[in-house]
């Protein structure tokens, strides 16, 4: 009887402690530094159009703030801190808004410095950055050593040193391009269930380079949640419209070599 009561009150312990339902996410969000009354928007893109429209409008309390809403499916959005007058806008914090409970911890002083967590996609999103982050080391690494060089070289107007060097930039971009173009179908074949995989995927389907095959095997593999996503169904649609024969054309008779 003891085990039965501790079961339960464990059980409602657990329970309690979800604050969100099906469909529901929440933001907890902290602003250390920032005044109170400044202005947090949740915005979101229109993937057709690309015009911004903003959500949901809440404001700074005590370098505190929280936005609570419900979301079909997860979709990228991203959070705006209201700018100091006469100060360079701060920028916006792209995360996946999604079921779950989100923690955003705004930098004011760095906002790429902010962090998203709580949730599996994000926290996914977060590592695969700083995956493609060291990928992509090379290629700003060579910006960074040699823009001096090619800034005099410019001045100059030195042909032989600014081929030279846009030659060895074109060739460094080309090998961060196809180790990136691994990574991403890489992440994608092992991270089934994450909402980057099917945006991968997506990617794939769009690029004519792609392997097909593995592109439709990669796919199919995501899990279901995934593939009924407004990107899933675009992925979906597009492999059938690849698979189906082509207007006009007849299929052989069952037995014709031909």
């Amino acid at each position: 009887m003891k085990k039965i009561i501790l079961l339960l009150s464990v059980a409602i312990v657990l329970f309690s402690c979800n604050k969100v339902g099906k469909d529901e996410f929440l933001i907890t969000g902290t602003a250390t530094g920032i005044e109170n009354g400044k202005t947090i928007i949740l915005e979101t893109q229109d993937p057709t159009t690309g015009a911004i429209t903003a959500l949901d409008t809440v404001k700074v309390e005590n370098g505190k703030f929280e936005i609570k809403g419900k979301i079909t499916e997860p979709a990228f959005h991203t959070i705006l801190l209201e700018s100091v007058p006469g100060k360079a806008p701060y920028g916006k914090i792209p995360f996946i808004l999604e079921n779950g409970e989100i923690t955003i911890a705004i930098d004011k002083d760095s906002i790429q410095k902010s962090k998203v967590s709580g949730t599996y996609s994000n926290d996914e999103y977060v590592k695969f950055n700083e995956d493609i982050k060291v990928v992509q080391k090379k290629l700003m690494d060579f910006q960074t050593q040699n823009m001096q060089a090619m800034n005099e070289a410019q001045q100059a107007k030195d042909t032989a040193i600014i081929n030279k060097l846009m030659q060895g930039f074109s060739k460094l971009q080309q090998e961060v391009g196809e180790a990136s173009k691994a990574k991403y179908t890489s992440y994608a074949e092992t991270h089934p269930k994450s909402y980057i995989s099917v945006l991968i995927v997506q990617g794939m389907v769009n690029d004519p380079s792609a392997d097909a095959k593995k592109t439709e095997t990669i796919y199919n593999s995501l899990d279901e949640s995934l593939k009924k996503t407004k990107a899933g169904v675009a992925v979906k649609a597009k492999l059938t419209e690849t698979n189906s024969p082509a207007v006009g054309a007849s299929a052989a008779p069952v037995g014709d070599p031909n």
